[in-house]
């Protein structure tokens, strides 16, 4: 097995059981391996450290699979963690409240690289590392026997694989997909596209949060800004809104937001869908002087890495401040970043910066974030990328 010597002094993080050797740690390789191949971790006076997957292209140059040196990386050592991150779900009692879920959360879970979302029958892969790739197949064998899925889909095609040196990989792996997949959540029905949807088809890590959004809707006029298919905008009108105007730019999406509210039986003529630049439209509304009771902001992540938060920062600025601009005295602003490289203090930061631009106050009433079958490994806060604020306007 090939060896990474790590820098003196440079492995504090993995000594806390952080499962990231960045490339600048490195001191020297002792062998060839293969990306994605299991290396051996050792500090500069070669003591043990970890076992890790390889990556060469990656600035993350090994990923963590496990610090007891024991243990061997084997497929063994696959069903064992794949068993206990079913264990851990079935310990959420999920299937109370919904059939499709998170099953695997990477480094949270002790794979990383490794997203596997369970849709009933079907599961939607994705390997996003070097390691990940490497045993692919074999995962997916063993997904397979230990869920009883029917289908396995491939949806590879997160930005983090060019940062691995990997091209996307999307398609059917095992079984048959049959489209559009059904997700049951919270006594409602979504139509979900696994193939061609953002992600793996849809948000599964704003399950709670559309449920908080369904209880605070009754009698609101609500926006839903970057609607994708609907989650936000189906509860509220579960959840009794007036009305809802779901914005996206998509127009695919929309049709399918529409879908989804005819298929629970919810009035369609309280749902105005409008297709654009969201940016854009709020500007447009603001110059109108519209007004709304509840709006809802969940955009895609403005900052991958921590080099994009500068830039990330000015666009949840801008769009927060026009949000706030648009919210009606004792509104509701349910407003989102899943931006890893934008911490909840920053996060939290920017939306004050907005409120104080827009010249009125407002007050958290609650802090959200992603669901239980998303967890955060305590030695790996990066794991908790989803930061949610609900803020009352005065």
């Amino acid at each position: 097995m090939a060896v990474i010597v790590v820098k003196s002094g440079r492995d504090k993080a993995l000594l806390r059981r952080h499962p990231w050797l960045f490339s600048g740690a490195v001191q020297r390789l002792e062998g060839n391996p293969q990306p994605g191949e299991t290396v051996e971790l050792r500090s500069a006076g070669g003591a043990f450290l970890a076992r890790a997957a390889y990556s060469p292209h990656s600035q993350i140059r090994a990923r963590v699979w496990t610090f007891a040196e024991a243990e061997q990386v084997d497929l063994d050592f696959f069903r064992k963690r794949i068993r206990a991150a079913l264990a851990l779900r079935a310990a959420l009692a999920l299937e109370k409240v919904t059939d499709s879920c998170r099953l695997i959360h990477g480094e949270s879970d002790g794979l990383p690289g490794l997203v596997v979302d369970r849709y009933g029958m079907t599961l939607i892969v994705q390997a996003l590392t070097a390691g990940a790739e490497y045993w692919k197949k074999e995962l997916v064998e063993l997904l397979l026997a230990e869920t009883g899925a029917a289908a396995v889909y491939e949806r590879s095609d997160a930005e983090a694989r060019q940062l691995e040196g990997l091209p996307p990989a999307v398609g059917l792996l095992r079984g048959e997909l049959v489209q559009p997949v059904a997700a049951r959540e919270n006594g409602l029905l979504f139509q979900v596209d696994v193939a061609c949807g953002q992600k793996t088809g849809f948000f599964l890590d704003q399950r709670d949060n559309r449920l908080r959004v369904r209880q605070l809707a009754a009698g609101r006029e609500v926006l839903d800004c970057f609607s994708f298919t609907g989650g936000f905008s189906v509860n509220a009108l579960a959840g009794g809104a007036r009305s809802v105007l779901a914005l996206d730019s998509s127009a695919e999406a929309l049709a399918r937001v529409r879908r989804n509210v005819e298929a629970n039986g919810l009035d369609p003529a309280r749902l105005e869908l409008q297709e654009g630049d969201a940016f854009k439209l709020l500007r447009k509304f603001r110059d109108q002087g519209r007004s709304v009771d509840l709006l809802i902001l969940d955009p895609p992540k403005f900052a991958p890495t921590s080099a994009q938060v500068e830039k990330a920062a000015r666009g949840y600025k801008d769009i927060n401040l026009l949000a706030f601009k648009l919210l009606r005295p004792g509104g509701l602003l349910c407003t989102f970043s899943c931006s890893g490289g934008v911490d909840a203090a920053l996060f939290q930061k920017i939306v004050a910066g907005a409120a104080l631009d827009a010249g009125v106050d407002a007050r958290i009433v609650a802090s959200l974030t992603q669901g239980g079958d998303h967890p955060v490994l305590l030695s790996f806060p990066e794991g908790a990328y989803l930061k949610g604020l609900v803020c009352l306007r005065a």
